[in-house]
C-alpha cells in the first residue's frame, strides 16, 4: 500500500509504449543507414560507369553514334561510285610536256565546275590520313546532318584544286570520330583527297588552336591550303584545333601527275 492508501500496480501500457518507441527508433535508424549506404553505393557505381564510358569514348569513340556513321558511309559508297562513273573530266592536251600553269588552270576549272554541282550532304570524294588511320568518304557540308555521315567540307571554302582554302571539319568523340587524334599529326604527314577529277596529296605544315567563334580561319588567302578542324580539347567545344597542309602532288584520272606551284 502506498501512503495515500492506494495499491501500487504495474504500469504495463507505459512500459510497452516506451519499448515500442525505442524499437521504432532503432528500425528507423537502421532504415536510414541502409538508404544512405545504398545511395552511396549507387553514386559510386554510377561514377565508375561514367568514368568507364568516358574512357571508352576517349579511346575508341562513341560506339552507338559510330554505328550510325558506319551505316551512312556504307550507304553513300554506292552513291559516290556512281558520281565517279558518270564524271567526265576535261581531256588534257596530247603533248609530251604540259606547263604546270596550264595543269593548274585545268585542275582549277574542274574543281570550280564540280563545286557548282555539289549538293550539301552528298559525298564528294574520299579523305585518307594514314597517321589517323582515316579512310572515309568526304561529305559536302559541315552542318549537323552532314557531319554525322563523315568529315565534311565547309561550303564557305573551296574544292580541292581551286587554289584556295579547303576547310574540312570532323567529329572528335562521336560519329566514328574521324579527327579523334588530330593533335597527333606532325609536319610532313600526308593528307590525300581523292576527287572524281583528281587525287591531291598534301603535307602537314603545322597547326593552330583558336577560339570556337573565330571565323577568320575561313578566310582564303589566294593559295591552295587544306585545313582539318576539330573541337579542342576533346569533350569540349571552347576552341578549335586546326591542322594546315600544303599541296605536294596532283594526279589526274588518266594517271598524269604534276607538282603544283605553291
Amino acid at each position: 500500500m502506498s501512503a495515500s492508501g492506494h495499491a501500487d500496480g504495474p504500469r504495463y501500457p507505459e512500459t510497452v509504449t516506451t519499448a515500442e518507441s525505442t524499437a521504432r527508433a532503432r528500425t528507423g535508424t537502421r532504415l536510414r543507414s541502409r538508404i544512405i549506404r545504398t545511395t552511396g553505393t549507387t553514386f559510386i557505381v554510377v561514377a565508375v560507369l561514367a568514368l568507364a564510358w568516358a574512357f571508352v569514348v576517349w579511346k575508341w569513340n562513341d560506339p552507338f553514334t559510330s554505328l550510325y556513321t558506319r551505316w551512312q558511309q556504307h550507304k553513300l559508297k554506292g552513291v559516290y561510285a556512281q558520281v565517279v562513273r558518270t564524271y567526265h573530266p576535261i581531256p588534257l592536251p596530247r603533248t609530251k610536256t604540259i606547263p604546270v600553269a596550264l595543269e593548274q588552270q585545268i585542275l582549277a576549272t574542274e574543281a570550280r565546275r564540280y563545286r557548282r554541282k555539289a549538293k550539301v550532304g552528298a559525298p564528294i570524294g574520299k579523305i585518307v590520313v594514314p597517321r589517323l588511320g582515316l579512310h572515309m568518304l568526304l561529305i559536302n557540308g559541315t552542318d549537323h546532318d552532314s557531319l554525322v555521315k563523315g568529315p565534311g567540307r565547309d561550303v564557305r571554302s573551296y574544292m580541292p584544286g581551286q587554289g584556295q582554302l579547303v576547310y574540312i571539319a570532323g567529329h572528335r568523340t562521336t560519329y566514328l570520330a574521324p579527327f579523334a587524334h588530330i593533335d597527333s599529326l606532325r609536319a610532313g604527314d600526308l593528307v590525300t583527297l581523292k576527287m572524281p577529277y583528281a587525287t591531291l596529296v598534301y603535307a602537314v605544315t603545322g597547326h593552330d588552336i583558336v577560339d570556337s567563334h573565330d571565323l577568320a580561319v575561313l578566310t582564303s588567302h589566294n593559295r591552295e591550303v587544306v585545313a582539318l578542324q576539330a573541337c579542342h580539347p576533346r569533350f569540349f567545344a571552347t576552341h578549335r584545333y586546326i591542322v594546315w597542309a600544303k599541296p605536294i602532288r596532283v594526279t589526274f584520272p588518266d594517271g598524269h601527275t604534276f607538282k603544283p606551284l605553291t
